[in-house]
């Protein structure tokens, strides 16, 4: 199919209700949702879609990102609000905007932030379950917090990935990690102190940031120390993934900025 235009589409969404955004059979996805409300935009034009990235079942999106090429010039002013009218209210779709047909969202380099909220103590309301993970124990912040900047720099991540291939790359660089309270997403029914993990870094493996929150968790109850952190991200490790996975809804795709482009 000879393509004319590509388009990066800059798209937020609630990932609650979803198994990710990779494509599934006898699964509701991401993906097969942004094609299906696209198919009654584009009418008359051939189209092709590629996500930033996979994202978890439940994982939600501020700043996802996904590459649109099309046979046929699109006009921001037109093609936003149509496919806005289009998509289910738990999606919306923020910018458009055109790069050249050689540009590959897989392969360009980038930056991605990702956040993951959290609370402690009284349950939360219902209301706050697709945003937020709540932990019935009394969490020890300030000793998470130094644990999180132990992943800060460029370490060895075999064990928070789950199911690596042959070629999975686990040295990784990680620019920003941090335990921050909540002041970015806010609701009435939220509880009144909250939490959040920052991390920034150009590239994660499956599971990783999930890991993490597991292992800082475990910090934060005093069932594991700042040293075993340390030794889990030396080229020595025991290379065996943790078994704790910190639940998808907390998760967030923040934002993702391409090196280059303005």
């Amino acid at each position: 199919m000879k393509y004319v235009k590509s388009y990066l589409i800059s798209l937020e969404f609630l990932g609650f209700r979803f198994s990710g955004w990779q494509k599934q059979t006898n699964a509701k996805t991401l993906h097969d949702m942004v094609d299906k409300s696209l198919s009654f935009v584009i009418q008359t034009a051939d189209y092709k879609t590629i996500g930033v990235g996979r994202t978890d079942a439940k994982v939600s999106a501020t700043g996802y990102v996904f590459q649109l090429f099309v046979t046929k010039a699109l006009s921001e002013k037109d093609f936003l609000p149509a496919l806005n009218a289009n998509f289910p209210p738990d999606f919306r779709a923020k910018s458009l905007v055109e790069v050249a047909l050689t540009f590959t969202i897989i392969n360009a380099p980038k930056v991605k932030e990702y956040h993951y909220y959290f609370s402690f103590g009284t349950e939360n309301h219902p209301f706050a379950a697709p945003f937020m993970v709540n932990l019935a124990t009394n969490l020890d912040i300030p000793q998470m917090q130094k644990g999180a900047k132990l992943f800060e720099g460029t370490h060895y991540f075999h064990k928070y990935c789950t199911k690596p291939s042959e070629k999975t790359i686990f040295k990784r660089t990680i620019e920003c990690c941090e335990i921050v309270e909540n002041t970015l997403l806010t609701a009435s029914f939220f509880p009144k102190q909250s939490y959040v993990l920052r991390v920034k870094g150009k590239g994660f493996l499956r599971y990783q940031i999930r890991l993490m929150m597991a292992t800082l968790v475990e910090l934060g109850k005093g069932n594991l120390s700042l040293s075993a952190i340390e030794n889990s991200l030396k080229e020595d490790n025991d290379r065996q993934y943790l078994r704790t996975i910190a639940p998808g809804s907390g998760l967030q795709l923040y934002k993702v900025d391409f090196e280059g482009l303005h």
